[in-house]
């Protein structure tokens, strides 16, 4: 009678037991992707292990930020570092849905059309100034960043794995941009922005040889295998019932306003938790990790400032 919940028991302290080795086998490998990525960008770790958070919860994440701030190479870095195939699209207001996607090409010799891959079939998609292209071709997008596959003429194409894009969008006030739709930026785990670097940092940029010499010398920390198995590892990080009545409690704060946050939010929110905690060698979330990933979870969906977001939050009391 009482031999089954023993056993259960034992297989629950087994399995907490091998998700403690694997993330303890992990946690160099964090820390160096981490140190790598703080060599180029300097000044802004948050924005950096924010961006790793989106990579190990499957997520995707949009940079928005003036020209010339660095979005680019973080982008780049980040890509470097994870050790993936990498393509990248430089968004214009004439490129059209069949330029990411691909098309289908007739074969004169063989007598039969042939599907011709885009940029879009590799495990890192850049997509640069996403919002200078057209809305059509903007939705291009949300099929491969929901499902991780994207259909052509009826036929559905699986996309590599893991395949994370990396958006850069310029602010709305430049000339020759357009607004991402709410469903494509819902589409974005997180929208993250790196702002001006501080003196000392601007300084020693002035002083190094360029980003990019410098991203061509690293070595990849991690390699496809690996990102799969840390992003099967996140989902097991252990969310307790405090922590989500938090998260209920925090979207429903935000649904008293006009855009509140929906439930794919929600999850969203609660993943990135997850690979915070993660980073930060847990097999469990707090309530600090979810502080720490809110605003550039919730900011973009909810139309909300950042200012604003963070107000919302403080708002909000942890109930037990």
């Amino acid at each position: 009678m009482w031999a089954k919940p023993k056993i259960q028991q034992q297989d629950l302290n087994a399995a907490q037991q091998q998700l403690n080795e694997k993330i303890a086998l992990y946690q160099p490998k964090i820390k160096a992707f981490l140190h790598q990525i703080n060599q180029i960008i300097l000044d802004k770790n948050q924005q950096t292990q924010l961006a790793l958070c989106s990579l190990l919860a499957g997520g995707h994440v949009l940079f928005e930020d003036l020209p010339g701030l660095g979005k680019t190479t973080l982008s780049s870095a980040l890509a470097h570092l994870a050790g993936l195939k990498f393509q990248r699209i430089q968004f214009t207001n004439d490129m059209l849905a069949s330029d990411v996607i691909g098309i289908n090409m007739f074969n004169q010799k063989q007598h039969q059309f042939e599907f011709k891959q885009g940029p879009i079939f590799t495990q890192i998609l850049l997509a640069d100034e996403i919002n200078r292209c057209s809305p059509k071709t903007q939705s291009a997008l949300l099929e491969a960043m929901e499902e991780g596959f994207t259909t052509v003429d009826g036929v559905r194409y699986a996309l590599p794995q893991p395949f994370w894009v990396i958006a850069t969008q310029n602010p709305l006030f430049q000339s020759g941009t357009y607004a991402l739709p709410e469903s494509q930026l819902d589409r974005f785990l997180m929208r993250l922005s790196l702002g001006y670097p501080s003196r000392s940092a601007e300084k020693l940029l002035l002083q190094q040889d360029s980003r990019y010499t410098l991203i061509s010398a690293l070595s990849h920390i991690f390699h496809a295998s690996e990102i799969l198995e840390l992003q099967a590892v996140t989902q097991q990080i252990a969310v307790n019932d405090v922590v989500l009545d938090y998260l209920l409690d925090l979207a429903n704060e935000t649904r008293k306003g006009r855009q509140g946050l929906s439930t794919r939010g929600v999850l969203a929110l609660k993943k990135a938790a997850q690979a915070h905690a993660l980073i930060e060698q847990r097999a469990f979330v707090t309530v600090d990790d979810v502080q720490a990933v809110f605003v550039a979870v919730t900011a973009h969906r909810t139309g909300l400032s950042e200012v604003e977001t963070l107000a919302l939050m403080k708002h909000v009391a942890v109930q037990g």
